[in-house]
């Protein structure tokens, strides 16, 4: 098959600079442990970037069904540059844990794709504790960066 190049189209950089930007965090207070453990990594990882700790806003909820109701409130404040949802739902012996993981992640993709803010999802699903105890760092590390780079991709275009 013969493809032609093209190399005719401006690419946008990607941009991890955290200065000037304000950021929003709601974080789920079911699974305390490893819902700090995400917002130590992620609150670290936007200060490294340069993000300003006055320039970071965190509200707790009760759990991750509540988070997409802050995160619209917060999206539509006109305050925040991008938003990021922590928290863990972890597989117990019941149905609920499909309807909360489900339920929590489809309310934080409408409330991004409603609203236009970038929101990175830091909502863990594991089968266990362990699990997510295990990739509560790099998780949260991650959404700060998705954070960033999406604010200023946003601004960008």
């Amino acid at each position: 098959m013969n493809m032609e190049k093209c190399d005719n189209y401006v690419e946008i950089e990607k941009n991890l600079s955290g200065v000037g930007l304000h950021i929003g965090i709601v974080m789920s207070r079911f699974n305390i442990d490893v819902c700090e453990g995400l917002l130590s990594a992620c609150a670290c990882t936007l200060r490294k970037h340069g993000v300003a700790d006055g320039d970071i806003t965190l509200a707790s909820v009760p759990g991750a069904l509540e988070i997409p109701l802050v995160l619209q409130k917060m999206a539509k404040s006109g305050k925040f540059d991008a938003l990021i949802a922590l928290g863990a739902v972890i597989r117990g012996e019941t149905y609920h844990f499909e309807l909360v993981a489900n339920e929590s992640g489809n309310g934080v993709t409408r409330v991004a794709l409603d609203s236009g803010m970038p929101i990175a999802n830091a909502i863990l699903t594991t089968e266990d504790d362990d699990q997510a105890l295990a990739r509560m760092s790099e998780k949260g590390s991650e959404a700060a960066l998705a954070a960033i780079e999406m604010a200023n991709l946003l601004k960008q275009l």
